[in-house]
């Protein structure tokens, strides 16, 4: 009698969950983002480095084709990142009968959107007024936010990571002139080590 009372309350609580929490996440995404800022950071390196190596060249600026390369290349692997979660998730939550866009995940994306469009506003005034160096450190600041603000309607291991990447922009801060060495252990590594936990403790199950 008393394991069908606990068995009683355990799916309780587990109902709860899921009316709460968006618990589909693939963290087989997060991986897949990570890769792809990997990438996008190692050729914006390249790119950096052969407009250091052109002598006829002048410093980066707005108006510059290496800029513009930079540019194409973030919007590029957001784009790729975003797909791909999206898809993953899909084919996840398609997998366990749930649904992608319900109360939850809309409590979800807005929570996550409202930090990061606030940072990516405040990036593109620093972009207006020349301020490149802090570039780096408000994109992963605004996004860890992001990431602990929605965790309270997902994963657990989100709100890690936003932590996470929320430590890794103030050091950005701090030590100036590697904001793309830091900006790849964020978005790059980061992504990767907490897909990685969260597809081995959720996704393989």
């Amino acid at each position: 009698m008393d394991d069908k009372y606990l068995k009683d309350i355990s799916d309780i609580k587990n109902m709860m969950n899921k009316s709460s929490q968006f618990l589909s996440l693939s963290g087989l995404g997060g991986i897949m983002a990570g890769v792809y800022a990997l990438i996008g950071a190692f050729i914006a390196h390249e790119l950096i480095e052969n407009n250091n190596n052109d002598y006829e060249s002048h410093s980066i600026t707005l108006e510059s084709n290496t800029f513009q390369f930079i540019v194409l290349i973030a919007f590029t692997v957001l784009f790729l990142s975003i797909s791909t979660a999206i898809l993953l998730t899909y084919n996840k939550t398609k997998r366990e009968g749930e649904t992608i866009w319900n109360s939850t995940s809309k409590r979800l994306l807005t929570n996550f959107l409202i930090p990061l469009v606030t940072g990516g506003i405040f990036a593109l005034l620093l972009l207006e007024n020349k301020t490149y160096g802090l570039i780096a450190p408000i994109t992963l600041i605004f996004y860890g936010l992001s990431c602990v603000n929605a965790s309270k309607y997902t994963l657990r291991d989100v709100r890690y990571l936003g932590i996470t990447i929320i430590i890794i922009g103030l050091l950005a801060t701090k030590f100036p002139g590697y904001g793309l060495e830091f900006w790849a252990l964020g978005f790059g590594v980061c992504h990767i080590v907490y897909g990685s936990m969260m597809y081995f403790k959720y996704d393989r199950n």
